[in-house]
């Protein structure tokens, strides 16, 4: 937004500040130019709210409540499974990744702020956002959609019947008990331990910790609520989503440890997807120009109220 100041200091004591705003808004406004006529007093406030003020602070590019970063449309797609959309899937819940339980109540968290902008840069002001079981969604077995965003860890089993994209975050696996339960790396081998069906949790839960019980659940959500009924001892899964569920409980539950296993996530793509190249291309651009580490701020550590890093590491 371009914008030109005049200010003329009067006898009287008052200023005349005259702003011209070539845009639209300006159009909206007064149809060509602004006036306003305020006292000295009040020209360091006058001067916040109507010249210094950022463009993007005025009129915003918004999709849902995440305001959108770089050009529009500067990244096409080649094939979009629906025309004049991006079409994204999740599995829900989801909290600070996705806050809401539907895809229609969602409009913020960092996976739906960073689709939101992958929409933006191929071209897009529409989000098509799917909830799909994780079973089918890791699996390939889902169809009509251009990736799937819903803290999926990159695999080489997964591989096999998916593409990924480049990593976006890094995440260790970690434990997640009731408050007022003691849990250590020697302790937790005596527990009932519960995961969710496919994950990289059940994997080194079964194959490296090798604890007492291992409890499947179809769902995340199933995992934790077995948790907060006594059913099991601890949740294993990765930290950034224990961390996530111990804030959306308010302290019912607490992350005591984590383990060490170098997992990062992808976006998760059809295999042979035609759009790998160009969705790639946007998601290194978000991690260049900041826009993911400012969603990681907002919808993450901030949150979260402590660092990842912080929380103690096990030895399996």
């Amino acid at each position: 937004m371009r914008r030109s100041l005049r200010v003329h200091l009067l006898a009287t004591g008052d200023v005349v500040v005259r702003l011209n705003f070539e845009t639209w808004l300006t159009w909206a406004l007064c149809n060509e130019e602004v006036s306003i006529v305020i006292r000295l007093s009040y020209v360091a406030a006058a001067l916040a709210a109507c010249v210094v003020a950022p463009a993007g602070a005025l009129a915003a590019d918004m999709i849902g409540n995440c305001e959108m970063t770089g050009k529009k449309g500067d990244m096409a797609l080649a094939a979009p499974a629906k025309a004049g959309q991006l079409t994204v899937e999740v599995s829900l819940p989801a909290p600070t990744w996705w806050n809401g339980d539907t895809p229609e109540g969602i409009k913020d968290g960092y996976e739906y702020c960073m689709a939101a902008n992958i929409a933006w840069h191929a071209g897009f002001d529409k989000m098509e956002v799917l909830n799909v079981g994780w079973d089918p969604m890791v699996g390939g077995l889902t169809k009509g959609f251009d990736l799937a965003i819903s803290e999926i860890s990159i695999t080489d089993d997964r591989k096999k019947v998916v593409d990924f994209s480049v990593p976006y975050f890094n995440s260790d696996i970690g434990v997640l008990v009731k408050k007022g339960v003691t849990a250590d790396e020697a302790s937790i081998k005596g527990m009932r331990i519960g995961v969710q069906t496919g994950t990289t949790g059940s994997t080194f839960a079964n194959e490296k910790l090798k604890p007492k019980s291992v409890n499947q659940y179809p769902e995340q959500g199933d995992m934790f609520t077995a948790l907060r009924a006594g059913q099991i001892d601890a949740a294993i899964t990765d930290t950034s989503i224990v961390l996530a569920e111990e804030v959306q409980e308010k302290g019912a539950v607490t992350v005591v440890g984590q383990y060490k296993t170098g997992e990062a996530y992808g976006a998760l793509y059809p295999k042979g997807s035609a759009n790998k190249e160009g969705l790639d291309k946007i998601i290194v651009a978000l991690q260049a120009d900041g826009t993911l580490k400012k969603l990681a701020d907002k919808y993450l550590g901030a949150v979260w109220g402590k660092d990842p890093a912080t929380v103690p590491y096990f030895k399996p």
